[in-house]
């Protein structure tokens, strides 16, 4: 039986938005996969940065993954040439990106220029690293709950959320919910820079 977050669906239409999906090893593979596709359905070119490599492995629930190919460096990668940015989960990936100061500063250039952003399950570890998140009202696993509260969030236990430009789910779950709403945020386009 399904049920009514898996049924959402979307009209939106990506066809010339740019997607930057950014990763390092250990990233939850649904949570780049199924968002991935269902932005490139709707019509959107992604690209999968990564500090280093040319590939990125993912987390597969228990044991790593799949390869994935990068198909921009993150010291290459302009902000300025994408239209939103995708930050998949897993525990691993988000923890290694915050410290890494050129991936905060990327996150953060997003929210700067007021551009869309999309975030699941540990991805918003990279939002608290960049200081984007006082005073929004947002979601994640839940063991980052008080860690988001701490820096300045409203933490709130829902399936997907959006909050002035940004979208975020708890888990693989959310998937369906989280993919319908990123669409349609991204399809909206710029939001108001804070």
């Amino acid at each position: 039986m399904a049920t009514k977050a898996s049924v959402i669906q979307t009209s939106q239409d990506l066809n010339g938005r740019r997607v930057a999906i950014l990763v390092t090893d250990g990233f939850e593979q649904i949570e780049l996969v199924r968002p991935k596709d269902a932005l490139e359905k709707a019509g959107a070119e992604t690209e999968i940065i990564a500090p280093s490599g040319r590939s990125v492995i993912a987390w597969n629930m228990r044991d790593f993954g799949d390869a994935f190919d990068v198909d921009v460096l993150l010291r290459d990668a302009d902000p300025r040439s994408y239209d939103a940015l995708l930050l998949p989960g897993g525990v691993m990936s988000p923890d290694k990106l915050r410290m890494n100061e050129n991936a905060v500063q990327f996150v953060r250039s997003f929210f700067e220029q007021g551009k869309p952003v999309a975030a699941i399950c540990h991805g918003p570890q990279m939002l608290i690293e960049a200081g984007v998140v006082n005073g929004r009202t947002l979601t994640s696993f839940p063991s980052l709950k008080t860690d988001l509260r701490n820096a300045g969030a409203k933490w709130v236990d829902e399936t997907v959320v959006v909050d002035n430009g940004l979208v975020t789910s708890r888990k693989p779950g959310d998937l369906p919910a989280f993919n319908a709403r990123m669409i349609d945020l991204f399809a909206a386009g710029q939001t108001r820079a804070r």
